[in-house]
């Protein structure tokens, strides 16, 4: 047996889907074996691979065992002359394993084997390569300098992103997502340490390959798609701990007591660095347009004050006092942003006119509660709608700088509908079209690229798919869809490097299935279009809403806490998890993670009461997601008395 190929996976079903059919066509003509070690998943990953791979090896553990030990469960059983540990949200070439084996087979010195990987938007990750994490390189990683001087020989060993990316070279470390190798060298090293449950495993059995006399080479030959990079997950506090204790492990193991120890108190003082700049990377990220709003119109106000004095009111004499611009304004800079928030003003992407209609109605808030001031308090109407003209105009022309700041155009490049071209025959592309109907996908569909002649005929046909830059540009496309049945994967992942940058979304449509992936979420692996994909709980302004229903039931909640554990018991039962929905940790009602529905943090309340599972539990609970109002949570709120 030449080659052994293992995926761990936990609960990426369709993504682990697409990587066996990935993987399976890259096995063709080389002797090889697959393994897939489930960690206990709870989306009927197992399912999937027993009904449509029952030719592979399927591990079906118990509990979720982590990463090192369910890989080494496969490699204690596989016979490949090569091991190749592989993530499930991978895509390979129909050759990158020929390939891979062929460049090791050629150099005996070489133990190991990391390859050039893209994120989902064809972007290359940095993971790719990296040097040894000293504490030297270590500090330049943690205090930022790697980043600062990319080019540096000296600050960016972490990432070695002073190599080029498209040469093959001599690493240190190999990313986990992609490690191929020699089983010979694995008997002499051992295999992964357990010690490990996420992170850090990698790096420790790279090191031992070095120390073992092997080489461990970057593969740049045959590019990969990896969904879920490093940069999507490394925003998270859990993350920056996880992984800084996972290098704390390494730095014990193999450096010297005096270098571990000051590799000790830098991972600690790192870990707090991190978190602490994690955390305002992500308020930034909430804050920055709200805090940036209500600067911009309090300082309007400011000025406005000053003319209504000077000019409007100067024949009567009206000077405003303190009050007015430390408590008044205040209030009102509060309700305009508040009321933006609820229209949307801060979702993804950026609409004007979400932002114009929570600050108009803002005003009709404020106008309403102007009427009961006090008349020593009612200042002027008339300021108030100067106010609102004077926020709507610094607002959005602070939007407008920023973006031209930061993407050289006035406007967001972003479409009120995705513009989707689909590269793939004319019955595959109509087979997506249907795909994209059935799932409610906001989409207009520009046309499709097609290398068979007899699409030529079709309405839609654009041309060949030596045209797809051309077709993206001319025709302002924000995503592509490529169809797995007509391409080839090594086309596919080669098309992902040529648009980087160049368009929105990137996704492909796995032969043989009924969805489409792909992934720009932060938060996920990947997005997905599914017949079950147009639910109301995946929207922004619901999931916005119910944030703020559950912070507000928890503070009534703890408020008659009392009471509430005798009229609410089922809510009220425990005080904990009503902070929790203060901190966000607990929602008030929801239901168990299941396949094709949206994530929900633990619910304190379940729409499907207490009945037993069962087919109508999993239809009430799609229904809930599907036709989710904030006024759903009071219903069954309201059925819990």
């Amino acid at each position: 047996m030449k080659l052994s190929v293992i995926i761990v996976n936990y609960n990426v079903k369709y993504f682990l889907e697409q990587a066996l059919r990935a993987a399976m066509k890259a096995c063709e003509g080389l002797e090889a074996e697959i393994w897939v070690v489930d960690n206990r998943s709870s989306d009927g990953s197992a399912e999937m691979v027993r009904e449509k791979f029952p030719q592979l090896k399927l591990i079906a553990n118990d509990k979720n065992l982590g990463f090192s030990k369910a890989n080494n469960q496969a490699m204690r059983l596989s016979s490949g002359e090569y091991v190749l540990l592989l993530n499930p949200d991978t895509v390979v070439a129909e050759d990158t394993f020929r390939q891979a084996v062929a460049f090791m087979d050629e150099r005996p010195q070489a133990g190991g084997l990391g390859i050039r990987m893209l994120d989902g938007s064809g972007n290359f990750l940095k993971e790719s390569k990296r040097g040894l994490p000293t504490p030297e390189v270590a500090f330049y990683k943690i205090f930022g300098l790697s980043a600062f001087f990319p080019k540096s020989r000296r600050f960016g060993r972490y990432h070695l992103t002073f190599l080029n990316e498209h040469e093959n070279h001599p690493v240190d470390i190999l990313a986990g997502a992609f490690m191929l190798m020699r089983k010979s060298v694995l008997d002499q090293t051992g295999l992964l340490d357990e010690k490990y449950f996420m992170y850090g495993e990698d790096i420790d059995l790279s090191y031992r390959i070095r120390l073992a006399g092997y080489e461990n080479w970057y593969f740049a030959d045959s590019p990969i798609i990896h969904y879920k990079g490093e940069s999507t997950k490394k925003d998270s506090v859990n993350y920056v701990r996880v992984f800084y204790q996972a290098m704390a492990i390494f730095a014990r193991q193999y450096f010297s007591p005096g270098n571990a120890r000051l590799f000790g108190w830098l991972i600690q003082f790192g870990i707090v660095f991190r978190a602490l700049i994690s955390l305002l990377k992500r308020w930034s990220k909430v804050f920055f347009n709200p805090v940036l709003d209500a600067g911009l119109i309090y300082t309007g106000m400011y000025f406005l004050k000053d003319f209504w004095e000077n000019n409007v009111k100067v024949a009567e004499g009206t000077v405003y006092p303190a009050v007015f611009m430390q408590g008044i304004v205040p209030a009102f800079v509060v309700i305009w942003v508040l009321s933006a928030y609820f229209s949307g003003a801060y979702d993804k992407p950026f609409r004007p006119a979400r932002l114009i209609r929570g600050l108009l109605f803002g005003t009709v808030v404020i106008a309403a509660v102007y009427a009961f001031f006090p008349p020593e308090l009612r200042f002027s109407r008339g300021l108030i709608l100067a106010g609102t003209a004077a926020a709507v105009a610094t607002t959005l022309l602070a939007r407008g700088i920023i973006n031209l700041l930061l993407n050289g155009r006035w406007v967001e490049h972003k479409h009120s509908s995705k513009r989707t071209l689909i590269v793939g025959s004319g019955g595959e592309v109509d087979r997506v079209h249907a795909i994209l109907q059935r799932a409610g996908v906001n989409s207009k569909f520009v046309g499709f690229l097609s290398d068979r002649k007899a699409d030529a005929a079709n309405e839609f046909y654009l041309g060949d798919s030596s045209q797809l830059q051309l077709a993206v540009s001319r025709l302002d496309v924000s995503e592509v869809i490529f169809c797995g049945e007509d391409l080839p994967y090594k086309t596919i992942i080669s098309n992902f490097d040529i648009l980087r940058g160049q368009v929105d979304e990137l996704k492909i449509v796995p032969p043989g299935t009924d969805y489409v992936i792909g992934s720009n979420h932060v938060d996920y692996p990947g997005d997905l279009y599914t017949p079950d994909f147009n639910l109301n709980l995946n929207l922004p302004g619901a999931r916005r809403n119910k944030r703020v229903l559950d912070f507000m039931a928890g503070i009534v909640l703890l408020l008659f806490y009392p009471l509430g554990v005798w009229w609410y018991p089922a809510a009220c039962r425990n005080p904990l998890a009503l902070l929790g929905l203060l901190a966000g940790r607990k929602t008030l009602v929801g239901y168990p993670h299941q396949e094709k529905l949206p994530r929900l943090k633990p619910a304190l309340l379940d729409p499907a009461g207490d009945l037993a599972e069962g087919p109508l539990r999993s239809r009430i609970h799609k229904a809930y997601a599907k036709d989710y109002t904030a006024l759903e949570d009071w219903r069954v709120f309201r059925r819990a008395i």
